[in-house]
């Protein structure tokens, strides 16, 4: 659902005009080492990140709400189970800290009509064992309010044209009122059930493969990065997440009664 633009070819006819494309390509932060304008996370600095995994590649992110349980986003709902990995930083290294489950219920919010409603919950098949590289994120409990300072991690795309990354990525972004956002997204359906975002310069933000994963404030998750335009990371149309505050009771709901 996140969508992207690729193949961009672009000519220079002067070293002028090349200068300054790769200056631009710059400070996108599209040079192949980082999430689109973002960093790379230290080493397990973020314990409740996970890799949602089909055939051994990742397809989606989620955050460890419970032992058992992570939040996701509804559309990446697949036919099948997913492989959930947790505790790791590369998901190409074969590291000690590295726990896999499969997946054995997808719960999706039943509202879901791949626009509104993107949440998910993925129960595993056994519980995780919590150490220092695998820990559970809380949940906020109260909306966030617009310009606040957030954080976004995941294993997406890098440079808005499929490159991955070798190790968890993670980039600053400020939230958005509404209003601003439902006014760059036109004639989108922005509604008090999302959270918008945007970072503080060029493009950056979360891309296609980052889905799923968690935008956390204050050390708590508050959204679950569900979709942005074409060219990721760009502020004319901010990054939207799924309200965590928002849906709050029925996650909780749904944890209790399962």
């Amino acid at each position: 659902m996140y969508k992207t633009k690729s193949g961009r070819q672009i000519r220079a006819g002067t070293m002028a005009v090349s200068f300054l494309l790769l200056l631009v390509f710059v400070l996108n932060g599209a040079d192949g080492s980082h999430i689109v304008g973002g960093r790379d996370s230290a080493p397990h600095s973020r314990p409740y990140m996970a890799s949602l995994q089909v055939g051994g590649r990742h397809n989606c992110g989620g955050a460890l709400v419970k032992k058992n349980f992570v939040l996701t986003a509804a559309h990446c709902q697949i036919r099948g189970p997913y492989t959930v990995v947790l505790g790791v930083n590369s998901l190409s290294a074969n590291e000690s800290t590295k726990q896999e489950f499969r997946t054995v219920r997808a719960i999706p919010h039943p509202g879901y009509d791949r626009h509104e409603n993107d949440i998910m919950l993925l129960k595993l098949d056994s519980s995780a064992q919590l150490t220092a590289a695998v820990q559970l994120i809380s949940l906020k409990t109260s909306r966030v309010a617009s310009g606040s300072r957030c954080l976004t991690t995941g294993w997406g795309d890098i440079a808005n044209d499929g490159t991955k990354p070798n190790t968890l990525q993670e980039v600053d972004v400020t939230t958005l009122s509404l209003r601003t956002c439902r006014r760059r997204w036109g004639s989108v359906r922005i509604t008090t059930s999302m959270v918008c975002s945007v970072g503080a310069r060029g493009f950056q933000g979360p891309c296609r493969g980052d889905s799923g994963g968690p935008l956390v404030c204050d050390g708590a998750a508050a959204g679950v990065v569900s979709f942005g335009g074409q060219q990721c990371g760009n502020p004319a149309k901010p990054g939207v997440y799924s309200s965590v505050p928002f849906f709050g009771d029925w996650i909780r709901e749904v944890l209790k009664s399962n």
